[in-house]
């Protein structure tokens, strides 16, 4: 058994990989961690919503929201969040986690994500998060900020018609 270490996935395997993220418009490439690997050899449950989390802020990001809660303080909470475990992950592996808002409400939305191995080539979890717009100044749920609106109707434009105010 040689102790060099293998050769990560070339670009051919990233561009399968990111093929399953097709409908989802922001991704991330997130390095798989030998320290993240749980006592039954393959990555702890724990860390795909880290993933998710990750994924979520750079979507954040994108749409304003980090910079709502910047100047008023108004920003997202997460209200709950699910995994559907698809497939084990292991070390030396990355991923690439793609996210999507696919229901928008008044004072909320669900969040999709979804975790690919780019070894594997192959979708390791999916998951959901319901988020709410929240004045932590006040402490209670706001509606959603009309420029994060608008941003996330313009990073989903097929969300416009259909997913819409589902709450």
């Amino acid at each position: 058994m040689s102790s060099e270490p293998r050769d990560p996935p070339g670009e051919a395997a990233t561009a399968e990989a990111a093929s399953h993220l097709r409908d989802f418009p922001v991704v991330v490439r997130l390095p798989i961690h030998w320290g993240e690997m749980d006592a039954f050899g393959h990555l702890n449950n724990v860390v795909y919503f880290r993933f998710f989390e990750t994924a979520r802020i750079h979507y954040f990001e994108r749409c304003g929201f980090m910079a709502t809660y910047q100047e008023d303080r108004v920003g997202a909470i997460l209200h709950s969040t699910s995994c559907r475990f698809r497939r084990p992950l292991h070390f030396p592996d990355s991923v690439l986690v793609g996210t999507r808002v696919q229901a928008l409400g008044e004072d909320r939305f669900t969040m999709a994500y979804r975790v690919v191995s780019v070894a594997q080539r192959a979708v390791a979890a999916d998951g959901t998060g319901l988020i709410v717009s929240f004045d932590y100044v006040n402490r209670t749920k706001v509606p959603l900020p009309l420029a994060v609106r608008q941003a996330i109707l313009a990073i989903e434009p097929d969300l416009g018609g259909k997913g819409a105010d589902p709450y």
